[in-house]
C-alpha cells in the first residue's frame, strides 16, 4: 500500500454532553474526502480514541469510512495495550474496507517496553492481521519513545509496512531510513503513481474480483507490459521501501529531505491543503517553494498542535469551517484568550 501524501488523523465531535455527533463526523469526512490530502486516519490521537469506548470506536470506523471518498487511503487506528484487543479491532476494520492498521506503541508497563516486548507485540500483531500495519510512535502521549534501532528490525517483517514517527526527532527520522534501505517491496500504483485502494477497486468494481490481468491478456495474446487491469482501473507496480511517514507539521519539510514519504498531521485536520502545499512544493523539486510554504504555518503548528493540543485542533477546525467541538473529559475547551490567539494564528491559514 502506498502511502505517500498527507493524511488527516480526524478528530471525534462530541455533542456537548460529550456524546459523538455522528453527523458532523460524516461531514467532516466528507469535506476532507475532497481535499488533496491522500488518505484519512481515523482514530488516531486526535480522534481521542483512548477517550472513547469500543463500541463507541467501532461506530466511528463504520461512520468513517461510509462516509468516506472511495479514491482516499483509509488508516484505522487500532492499537490498544494488548496484542488480542489490538488484533480485534484491526479484524473489524478490515471487514469495514479499511486499507491500513495504525498500531500505537503499548505503553501502560513501561518498565516492562523492553525490545524484546516490543518485537513480539509488533510481529505477533502483524504475523495475524489482516492489514498492513504501521507503528505508531508518540512518545509525548505515551512517555515511550520507540528506539530506531528496533523499527529497523521490526522493518523486514512483510505485513510491518512502515511508521508514524511523532517524536519530532529529525535525526531519528533520518537514521530509520537509511536503516531500512534494504527493504524493498512492489505496490500497485494508478497510471499517475497514486495509490490504489481495495476500496478504490470495488468501487470501480467490474466483476473481477481484484485479479490482476495484463493488458496484453485482454486482447489474447501475452504482455510484458508493466500496466495491468484490476477491476476496470489501469495500475502499475512501484518499488517502495519501508515508508517513515512523521506527525510534526512544523517539521514536514525537513522530515522529508531526509526520506520521509509524508506524514500523518494533526495541523491538516484545520489546513489540510496548506500541509498538502508543503509537500506538493518538495515533491516538484522546489526546495525554496517548500521551505517557504514551511515557514508559513511553523508558529501555528507548533503553538496549536503542539501545545494546545486536542482542545486548540478542535477550535482551529471550528474557525475554518469544519466541525472541531469540546473534546471530551478530562480534556478541557479552550480560554477565551487561548482561543483569540488561534484566530490571529490562522489570519492567512484558512485552507
Amino acid at each position: 500500500m502506498l502511502l505517500h501524501g498527507i493524511f488527516p488523523p480526524i478528530s471525534t465531535p462530541f455533542y456537548p454532553d460529550g456524546k459523538i455527533y455522528y453527523k458532523k463526523l460524516e461531514a467532516n469526512v466528507e469535506r476532507y474526502s475532497k481535499t488533496p490530502s491522500a488518505g484519512i486516519v481515523v482514530l488516531g490521537s486526535t480522534g481521542e480514541a483512548i477517550l472513547l469506548s469500543d463500541e463507541e470506536r467501532r461506530e466511528v470506523l463504520r461512520t468513517s469510512i461510509a462516509a468516506a471518498g472511495a479514491n482516499k487511503v483509509m488508516v484505522a487506528g487500532t492499537g490498544i495495550e494488548s496484542a488480542s484487543e489490538t488484533l480485534g479491532l484491526t479484524e473489524y476494520a478490515a471487514s469495514l474496507g479499511y486499507d491500513v492498521a495504525m498500531v500505537r506503541t503499548p505503553h501502560y508497563y513501561k518498565g516492562q517496553m523492553k525490545p524484546a516486548n516490543m518485537l513480539a507485540f509488533y510481529r505477533t500483531v502483524a504475523d495475524r492481521s489482516p492489514l498492513p500495519v504501521i507503528i505508531y510512535n508518540f512518545p509525548q502521549a505515551t512517555g515511550y519513545d520507540i528506539p530506531a534501532e528496533i523499527v529497523i528490525e521490526l522493518a523486514d517483517h512483510p505485513n510491518l509496512i512502515g511508521i508514524k514517527e511523532s517524536s519530532g526527532d529529525v535525526e531519528k527520522v533520518g537514521k530509520m531510513v537509511e536503516g531500512t534501505r534494504h527493504v524493498k517491496r512492489s505496490v500497485g500504483v494508478t497510471e499517475v503513481f497514486e495509490a490504489v485502494t481495495p476500496r478504490m477497486l470495488a468501487a470501480n468494481g467490474s466483476g473481477q474480483g481484484g485479479e490482476l490481468v495484463p493488458v496484453g491478456a485482454l486482447s489474447g495474446k501475452p504482455s510484458s507490459s508493466a500496466v495491468t487491469v484490476v477491476s476496470g482501473v489501469k495500475t502499475r507496480q512501484k518499488e517502495v521501501g519501508f515508508q517513515v511517514l512523521v506527525g510534526a507539521a512544523q517539521k514536514l519539510e525537513p522530515s522529508l529531505n531526509v526520506g520521509a514519504v509524508g506524514a500523518i498531521l494533526a495541523f491538516a485536520d484545520a489546513a489540510p491543503t496548506a500541509c498538502y502545499e508543503i509537500y506538493a512544493a518538495w515533491k516538484e523539486g522546489d526546495a525554496q517553494l517548500a521551505r517557504l510554504k514551511q515557514d508559513r504555518i511553523a508558529k501555528a503548528a507548533q503553538r496549536i498542535v503542539g501545545e494546545l493540543s486536542i482542545p486548540g485542533v478542535k477550535y482551529a477546525m471550528d474557525f475554518n469551517g469544519y466541525f472541531g467541538g469540546n473534546p471530551r473529559l478530562p480534556l478541557l475547551p479552550l480560554t477565551a484568550q487561548s482561543k483569540a490567539e488561534i484566530e490571529q494564528l490562522l489570519g492567512d491559514i484558512r485552507s
